[in-house]
């Protein structure tokens, strides 16, 4: 037995730590219930972790995100240590990608689990199952809000694009059913919640495995359908197979956000086809531009990649011409790192030096920055109706229908001039003044807040 000091942790406390995206903090937030129906005392992300009961819930997309993941799992042994952690388990994405060799290198933590099988952490830890509402199997306890969340709609994917090991982490897609996705939705707006973030790793194909066909646009109805739903906004939607019959499902309910996070990857025909993304560049721009064309005003927010095999500075300066031609209002980017067991690690040789990755990276973002400022200083003038999610110091921070959480620029409402406090969760109409690439400031508009 463990000897008591000033530092141990307090019995039945549990901390969990996210590591990577959305999708693994809906998981992370259904443990933290769990544990809390259980009469633990729960903290998620905490500053330092201390308590009897720790869990990293991991990444293991890219190399980067996977070093994290292991950064964080070593930093937690080091407080194991030190006394101030009790039991240290590790699960999520990169614990089921290597389930055989990180026990064996990491034999310090006490549990290990994969994507799926970390239900049963509870009755591990307590010898007691999880009260298991058949119902409801959504139940969680937010850490988002409670004024918006994500609603993760489906897990897995079929796509197998020659870079990605989703699939071999998460396995083929299953899609949840509408009827219970939307009793999730209605639960969540009955406690207070109003903005909903809908997130799979395959978007354009929710619905196929369950009903023969695409159903994205069915579900998006259902869910806008909703009374109290202020907000949807939809999450990494696949270019190849788009099923455009939700744009006109978009353009016509004022609830669904004028946004589209699509990951691109690349514009190059030769780069797309070793990427087995099923889809030309041709392709693509016609698809963006009915996308824009049937949802005007629409914000797209891509992802693209540099170094791929089969990239060039031919094929790189058609992605920088394919940038400054399609102007996205939002863009992230990575360099390639190859991932084992993919196609590409077996067929395709790493053969772009990871300095020119890193400068095309450079390059591009820094063509991006310019394109952003650009159309950043559009919006001065605009009123847009916000949501206040926090205070600093100074200002108020807002979002507009067009920024998701943490990934999009912010909207700064200044203290010294607002008229009143604005209220976390609340809606308000702001008028831009400034405008800077990742952010933009305002003031409360002459209209009165909603």
């Amino acid at each position: 037995m463990r000897k008591q000091t000033k530092n141990s942790p307090r019995p039945n406390t549990l901390d969990v730590i996210t590591m990577g995206c959305s999708k693994n903090l809906v998981d992370s937030e259904r443990l933290l219930r769990m544990f809390g129906d259980a009469g633990f005392e729960v903290r998620h992300n905490p500053e330092e972790p201390h308590a009897a009961q720790v869990v990293v819930n991991t990444c293991g997309f890219i190399g980067d995100a996977k070093q994290e993941s292991i950064d964080m799992i070593l930093e937690c042994l080091e407080a194991k240590k030190a006394g101030k952690i009790g039991q240290l388990s590790v699960m999520g994405c990169l614990a089921e990608r290597y389930r055989k060799e990180l026990p064996a290198e990491l034999p310090e933590v006490d549990r290990w689990y994969g994507k799926f099988d970390w239900p049963t952490l509870l009755q591990d830890v307590t010898g007691k199952a999880a009260a298991e509402d058949r119902a409801r199997p959504w139940e969680r306890q937010l850490t988002t809000g409670p004024h918006f969340a994500y609603i993760k709609i489906a897990e897995g994917c079929d796509r197998f694009c020659g870079f990605c090991a989703i699939p071999l982490i998460t396995g083929r897609m299953h899609s949840r059913p509408i009827e219970e996705i939307a009793d999730e939705v209605r639960s969540l707006v009955a406690s207070g919640t109003d903005e909903f973030n809908i997130i799979a790793q395959d978007l354009s194909s929710y619905g196929k495995d369950l009903y023969g066909h695409k159903a994205l646009a069915e579900l998006v109805q259902t869910l806008a359908d909703i009374p109290g739903v202020e907000w949807l906004r939809l999450h990494y939607a696949y270019p190849a197979d788009f099923p455009y019959d939700v744009l006109p499902v978009m353009a016509r309910n004022a609830n669904v956000c004028k946004y589209l996070d699509i990951a691109l990857q690349h514009v190059s025909d030769n780069v797309l086809k070793n990427m087995r993304r099923h889809i030309t560049g041709d392709e693509t721009r016609r698809l963006l531009e009915r996308i824009r064309r049937e949802v005007p005003g629409i914000h797209i927010r891509t992802t693209l990649m540099t170094g791929y095999p089969g990239e060039g500075d031919k094929e790189f300066d058609e992605l920088l011409d394919f940038v400054r031609e399609q102007r996205f209002e939002r863009m992230g980017a990575f360099a390639y790192c190859e991932e084992e067991d993919t196609f590409a690690a077996r067929n395709l040789p790493d053969e772009v030096p990871q300095e020119v990755k890193d400068d095309r990276l450079d390059r591009l973002m820094e063509l991006q920055e310019k394109i952003s400022l650009e159309l950043q200083e559009e919006k001065i003038g605009r009123t847009l109706r916000v949501v206040c999610d926090s205070e600093d110091e100074e200002f108020f921070v807002c979002r507009s229908e067009f920024d998701s959480p943490e990934v999009d620029p912010e909207i700064l409402v200044s203290k010294a001039g607002a008229p009143y406090p604005l209220r976390r969760g609340e809606f308000y109409n702001v008028t831009v003044r400034e405008a800077y690439p990742f952010e933009l400031i305002a003031e409360i508009a002459e209209e009165t807040n909603e």
